[in-house]
């Protein structure tokens, strides 16, 4: 397992990873939260009316709970190369190594992509309401905004996994878009 290619997954990664998986386990990162911090212009949104994607803020003494996958031996390359293509189509996230443990030990390095503070699409910080406002309404080459929160909130039930953040703004999300609102 010590030359295996894992790679972290907090949002669209948990449902869809889009790369050959051998294993997959419960993992916690810390020092990153989960949040959506960046503005979306190709996926969820479009450069006029830019969605919200998550993204892996940095947050010292925090921690984020997600999948691990273990890349199937031999698709590395591959894998790597549909990451990248995927990842960093704007380059507003940035591929690290990150120390991550899976449930049940051990701890592994995988390929991460967490949000470039410094990139105009980074938007750290939006007030919740903020946040519910923008992905209710946006719509971008993947579909509406909303549905990317209420996939993401879903895996994470299913796993077991808490986020008060996203299940409010799941709530708010379809209370906005609710056909009487």
């Amino acid at each position: 397992m010590d030359d295996a290619m894992w790679v972290f997954g907090y949002g669209s990664l948990m449902w869809h990873p889009g790369f050959a998986v051998a294993e997959r386990r419960l993992a916690r990162l810390d020092d990153w939260h989960r949040s959506f911090c960046m503005r979306s212009i190709h996926h969820r949104g479009t450069v006029e009316a830019p969605g919200l994607v998550l993204a892996l803020d940095a947050a010292p003494g925090g921690a984020c709970h997600g999948l691990a996958f273990r890349v199937t031996a031999g698709a590395e390359d591959e894998s790597l190369a549909y990451l990248r293509e995927r990842e960093l189509i704007s380059s507003a996230y940035l591929e690290t190594r990150q120390s991550v443990e899976l449930a049940g030990g051990p701890v592994v390095e995988a390929v991460t992509y967490v949000i470039d503070p410094v990139h105009e699409q980074y938007c750290g910080g939006l007030p919740l309401e903020e946040q519910a406002e923008i992905i209710a309404r946006a719509i971008g080459g993947r579909g509406p905004n909303r549905e990317y929160l209420f996939n993401t909130v879903a895996h994470l039930d299913e796993l077991g996994i808490a986020d008060a953040e996203l299940a409010w703004l799941a709530a708010r999300v379809a209370q906005i878009t609710a056909p009487h609102a």
